[in-house]
């Protein structure tokens, strides 16, 4: 993303979690804010523009993708809240409704936005302009990754207890930074106390990939990088889970396309799947 300015991934992200609650049935994930945040405009044109209807591999592929990350999120951290977690931090929140939509309990879970300060000032303004109010049980957590680290953020964050077990979400981010960024992320997440945990999703080295995916691979990247957010990192998922043994995760669950349609997916007859050559990670600490 452009310094000062807001993530224009988060926008696209956000649309296309709004599109998946007006074209699929049934829904996979369950967002009755998505089109709230997204404006009505924006909502016009998921009904009318044919670009987000259109029903080719890429687009089905990604809307699924991101519905099922959404997904085994929120289901993985309402395990962590039932094993008596009560803090979770959404890194990278972009247009993440879950803390104006949570279930639980004012006292049962304190949620943290974590994200550049010009993209969370941009989700304020959306916010208001849509009547959303942010609720007692969330803190908004400005860092600029380029001048500060996660650690520096949540020290500061109105709330935030790092001696208490956290569950962290870090979704569609890892692809954009650094290697030793997303590492550095893992780490501090790895020292936080027994039963911490993240779901993370993450991009398959393209060497690894078949003929068919590496072009699909080749057409994103293309579009990713002309709106100004090319991808940077890449992991073998052998490797990376090696590595994050290494750092002290000991219960991994690491999720790719077959693995996400038979559980989230089996039995559709619209062709709404997972494709290519992004997995989802669960790492509990």
């Amino acid at each position: 993303m452009r310094k000062n300015d807001p993530s224009r991934t988060a926008m696209r992200v956000a649309m296309r979690r709004a599109a998946h609650q007006i074209l699929d049935d049934p829904r996979v994930f369950c967002d009755p804010l998505a089109l709230s945040v997204v404006g009505e405009e924006n909502v016009r044109a998921l009904r009318t523009d044919p670009q987000w209807s259109e029903r080719t591999s890429m687009s089905l592929g990604i809307r699924a993708l991101l519905a099922a990350r959404s997904r085994y999120a929120e289901d993985e951290l309402h395990r962590a809240v039932g094993r008596g977690v009560r803090q979770y931090v959404i890194l990278g929140a972009g247009l993440d409704t879950f803390a104006y939509r949570q279930p639980y309990p004012e006292n049962a879970l304190r949620v943290f936005e974590v994200d550049h300060p010009a993209t969370q000032h941009w989700k304020y303004l959306r916010l208001k302009g849509a009547g959303i109010q942010a609720p007692r049980t969330l803190s908004f957590v400005p860092v600029d990754f380029e001048t500060e680290t996660l650690e520096d953020g949540l020290r500061r964050a109105d709330g935030f207890d790092a001696s208490r077990s956290t569950f962290f979400s870090w979704l569609g981010v890892t692809q954009y930074i650094t290697d030793s960024a997303v590492m550095a992320t893992l780490q501090f997440v790895a020292a936080m106390p027994a039963g911490s945990a993240i779901v993370f999703d993450y991009t398959v080295s393209p060497s690894l990939l078949s003929q068919k995916a590496r072009e699909a691979f080749d057409r994103l990247a293309h579009r990713v990088a002309t709106a100004g957010e090319p991808f940077r990192t890449f992991f073998d998922p052998a490797d990376l889970a090696d590595e994050l043994r290494s750092m002290g995760f000991t219960q991994i669950e690491d999720l790719g396309p077959d693995e996400l349609n038979a559980r989230y997916f089996q039995g559709r007859t619209d062709d709404l799947r997972v494709r290519g050559f992004t997995r989802i990670m669960h790492a509990r600490v």
